[in-house]
């Protein structure tokens, strides 16, 4: 009998929790990236039988990103992609720009040698990525260089409320298209926030960091523009 149970506790138990984590993460991708289109429904059937689950923690998965305020659900429509107001970007991006803020002094006070080297080699990488063009690599780069300087800041409270926006802000940030000029400021003001950040300058990297989410709600709010005003014309010629 003991010779069994020496026998079961050697087999790794079934890490659930880690594919209720990899769903949420997909699902996630998919709609920041925008393949899950906003306003699209997000067909139960069709999403199990993608991912290889059952309904449950796909169900699970659906809660999680209705609370990141990707997804609401109705009990007669299901789950569905929410869509991005030029209201919401107004709302979400000043308060992301003060805790980005935040965490770059708090960084900035923190931060080893080994740390501000890995974002270097980030920044590195990401600036190739520009170079070639290379649009969904950019931003996974970019992304991994502002959560890197967020875990610097080592403040548990300030990384729950980035993470309750991140999610909305990504996809807003994604579904943007950025001209060549917008693009080239974006790489320039990245390259002050390294350089902020190696000199471990608090004041400064916070305000290059307020300034940069300000940019990037300014493309998105003239993306949204653009798309209703070319909407609105095609409307017209119908």
């Amino acid at each position: 009998m003991s010779e069994r149970i020496s026998d079961l506790q050697s087999v790794t138990p079934i890490a659930r929790r880690s594919l209720h984590d990899e769903l949420v993460a997909r699902l996630r991708n998919m709609i920041v990236e925008g393949e899950l289109r906003p306003g699209a429904r997000l067909p139960e059937k069709e999403l199990c039988s993608q991912f290889g689950v059952s309904r449950t923690p796909l169900r699970e998965a659906l809660k999680v990103l209705a609370s990141d305020g990707l997804v609401e659900i109705s009990p007669h429509r299901g789950a569905t992609v929410v869509q991005i107001s030029r209201a919401d970007v107004e709302e979400m991006f000043p308060v992301m720009g003060a805790l980005e803020a935040l965490a770059g002094e708090l960084a900035c006070a923190k931060i080893d040698a080994a740390g501000i080297a890995e974002i270097t080699a980030l920044h590195h990488q990401m600036v190739a990525h520009y170079h070639r063009k290379e649009r969904a690599e950019y931003f996974r780069l970019n992304q991994q260089i502002h959560e890197r300087i967020l875990q610097a800041a080592g403040n548990v409270t300030l990384s729950a409320l980035h993470s309750s926006l991140a999610g909305r802000v990504r996809r807003a940030r994604f579904l943007a298209n950025m001209s060549p000029p917008r693009w080239q400021q974006a790489v320039e003001e990245h390259e002050e926030i390294l350089a902020a950040l190696t000199r471990r300058d608090g004041p400064r990297l916070a305000d290059i960091l307020r300034r940069h989410l300000e940019h990037k709600a300014e493309v998105v709010i003239a993306n949204m523009t653009d798309a209703e005003a070319e909407t609105t014309a095609q409307s017209a010629a119908g």
